[in-house]
């Protein structure tokens, strides 16, 4: 039993990944692709079994049903893209704050002499490089951990704390350079944090059950009349597949999110040597 729930998780994630790393292009032509052929399965399995005593009892179904049904729908789809929207503006945030304490650094930088500052824009430019190809890849797959240390950023937090200031400037210039790298960290472990999360299967089943509840219903509802259903069927279709792709397409969110910021650190400085 053990060892069919690790194979049916290791399928599903192995689904989920395919679906939601796809480009937003190929994302949509999937989702609205799978909604159209599911409702016209709906269409012609109802509208087939619409004869005799079954069209009798698919008319007995109330049209007052289907009001609460899509009510219901659109609050499972708000209740869930809240939560996806809400991470989507927490990742920019994290990187926003990072690529900032870092630009701090960079600026504070220059009251230091020329070796010193050379180092640190060394160090800087290779955790922003780290971040960007490295980081950034894992994080839209959900693959980074906290484990991973940012080894360039502590080894520049060390090298700060070890300076020794000639002057005021550059005294009050260290405790800056401190608190701004201690910022960057801490950005960092959100925005790892932050790609980490995701949406469970039970909301995914929630609101895909309850979008077939109502393709189901509506077809019942106009079984009678083939071109209002079909008609029905599509528009309602068009609404689930793009509550789907929408969700989706913002449920990882460093899949949207780009490094742009922080690479912007890296070309407002020259690159000055590299630090191994």
């Amino acid at each position: 039993m053990i060892a069919l729930q690790g194979l049916l998780k290791q399928e599903q994630s192995i689904v989920g990944d395919g679906l939601l790393n796809l480009p937003v292009a190929w994302m949509a032509v999937v989702v609205f692709g799978a909604t159209y052929v599911i409702t016209g399965g709906i269409y012609l399995l109802v509208t087939k079994l619409a004869v005799n005593e079954r069209a009798r009892a698919f008319k007995a179904v109330s049209p007052g049903m289907l009001p609460p049904l899509g009510i219901l729908f659109a609050l499972l789809v708000g209740f869930i893209a809240v939560e996806v929207w809400s991470n989507y503006d927490k990742a920019k945030a994290a990187v926003a704050t990072e690529a900032s304490a870092l630009r701090a650094v960079v600026l504070l930088a220059g009251t230091f002499p020329d070796e010193q500052r050379a180092r640190i824009y060394a160090l800087i430019n290779r955790h922003i490089e780290e971040s960007v190809n490295k980081e950034w890849p894992e994080m839209a797959q959900r693959r980074a951990t906290l484990s991973t240390l940012p080894t360039a950023l502590i080894e520049e937090l060390h090298d700060t704390l070890a300076l020794k200031p000639a002057d005021d400037s550059q005294r009050a210039a260290q405790l800056e350079m401190v608190k701004a790298l201690h910022t960057a960290l801490d950005a960092r472990r959100q925005r790892i944090v932050i790609s980490e999360s995701a949406l469970g299967p039970v909301k995914w089943l929630g609101i895909l059950l309850q979008g077939l509840c109502t393709l189901i219903a509506i077809a019942m509802v106009h079984s009678d009349n083939r071109i209002a259903c079909a008609i029905t069927l599509t528009l309602f279709a068009t609404g689930i597949a793009l509550s789907v792709l929408l969700i989706a397409a913002y449920s990882r969110p460093f899949t949207s999110v780009g490094p742009d910021l922080l690479k912007q650190v890296i070309a407002s400085e020259p690159m000055v040597g590299t630090t191994r």
